[in-house]
């Protein structure tokens, strides 16, 4: 089939290449004419996706990737990855409105629509579905078959890709389940269907919404235990040996990403629209999470007040720019707000992180360096924000005079964790 995927990042990408090598024709669509050319040229910046795959869906020429919205014509299948930001505490949609009027203009009868961006329990229906049909003249479930199926890629996750996670899927109608379930059924290993697009747009939510208020509880804790003098990472461990009835969340810096800093509040932002009533689980763990970065800032202040050192004027290195280990993604990530916070308070603050290549919107202040012997000596407090399996520890125990280890990867006398 002529597939187009809308969207070619962290979500768009693995998709796309993945159709290509089950053999469909698959056009990978992104207004970003850098990142089409990149990928033009054999270049992945997406973890999930090397360099290697992607220059051999290339050379079979069963990929493309486009700027050109022209090129989207004659589709059979079109999926749309595209980002859902929030803006001022509101869903922002256009980008899945813009992907909605572009389809519309090549929407033909018998062809499937599939939006995979997280969002709000009905917006495939209430606003996806009439946009593709006032410009195609066509009708969702009679004339073409839409559906919506939750992204749930992990960057980074060796065990669990794109093709050994379950897929949810759903359509508007019996026959666009059908037509949904039987694409990604060529795609990954197990699909799971569900009544209606809103139960699928609900399950992200649920999922992302779980692992939220989970971290802000330990991260809670974590603070609550500094001033107990409890070791709450030995108690999360002896935790975690019950087999039963107990999941494992660790403290951290904050959350970052696409998913936990904002997907919970867009079924918060809905409950209250449509019911008037706030979500406080939601919105409790919006607090405590989000303010993680003034908690680490807070701790690294406490540390050089301990040397007769103010932040004003000394030298800080951060160890990860991203939000996630062994991953290049730094949306959202807590520690751009971490070195903003520092900045903002006079500190020299120099940032190292190997994965993180495509530019990251920090104060332009921050020196990007390399984490070596010289630096780490150089610096009055070391803070260990992603711990990404490419540092040098050892390394950095022998040479950091102070490490505030928000990640519980490091031990000894010049080591302070979270």
């Amino acid at each position: 089939m002529r597939v187009v995927v809308v969207g070619q990042g962290y979500v768009g990408l693995p998709l796309a290449v993945r159709a290509a090598e089950v053999g469909h024709q698959v056009i990978g669509y992104d207004v970003d004419a850098r990142r089409v050319k990149s990928l033009a040229a054999g270049e992945s910046y997406v973890e999930d996706v090397s360099s290697q795959r992607l220059n051999r869906a290339l050379e079979l020429g069963t990929y493309r990737p486009t700027e050109l919205a022209r090129d989207c014509g004659g589709f059979d299948v079109a999926v749309v990855t595209v980002p859902t930001p929030l803006h001022d505490g509101a869903p922002d949609l256009r980008y899945i409105e813009e992907s909605a009027r572009t389809l519309a203009r090549y929407l033909r009868p018998g062809a499937t629509v599939v939006l995979e961006s997280t969002t709000y329990p009905g917006t495939t229906e209430e606003l996806f579905a009439p946009i593709l049909e006032d410009g195609s003249g066509l009708t969702a479930g009679a004339d073409f078959h839409l559906g919506y199926s939750p992204e749930r890629i992990d960057p980074g996750n060796a065990v669990w890709g794109f093709q050994q996670t379950p897929k949810v899927v759903s359509g508007v109608d019996a026959r666009s389940l059908k037509a949904v379930e039987s694409f990604y059924g060529d795609l990954v290993d197990t699909t799971v269907p569900v009544r209606s697009p809103k139960e699928a747009e609900l399950a992200k939510l649920l999922e992302n919404t779980f692992r939220h208020v989970n971290i802000a509880l330990v991260n809670e804790i974590a603070m609550f235990a500094r001033h107990l003098d409890i070791d709450v990472w030995q108690a999360i461990e002896a935790a975690s040996s019950k087999p039963f009835g107990f999941m494992k969340f660790t403290p951290g810096p904050g959350v970052g990403g696409h998913c936990l800093p904002i997907d919970p509040s867009y079924l918060s932002w809905r409950v209250q629209r449509e019911l008037g009533q706030s979500f406080r689980f939601v919105e409790l763990a919006n607090d405590i999470n989000s303010h993680m970065p003034e908690y680490v800032t807070r701790r690294v202040i406490d540390a050089l007040n301990s040397k007769r050192r103010s932040v004003n004027g000394s030298r800080v290195l951060l160890l990860g720019l991203a939000y996630k280990k062994n991953t290049g993604d730094a949306r959202e990530s807590p520690a751009v707000r971490v070195s903003q916070l520092l900045l903002d308070m006079g500190a020299k603050v120099r940032a190292a992180d190997p994965h993180v290549v495509e530019d990251v919107k920090v104060d332009a202040r921050l020196v990007r360096v390399e984490p070596t012997r010289k630096e780490l000596a150089a610096a009055d407090v070391v803070v260990l924000l992603t711990d990404h399996d490419s540092f040098d520890y050892a390394m950095v125990i022998e040479h950091a005079s102070f490490v505030l280890d928000c990640r519980n990867r490091l031990s000894g006398p010049t080591v302070e964790v979270l």
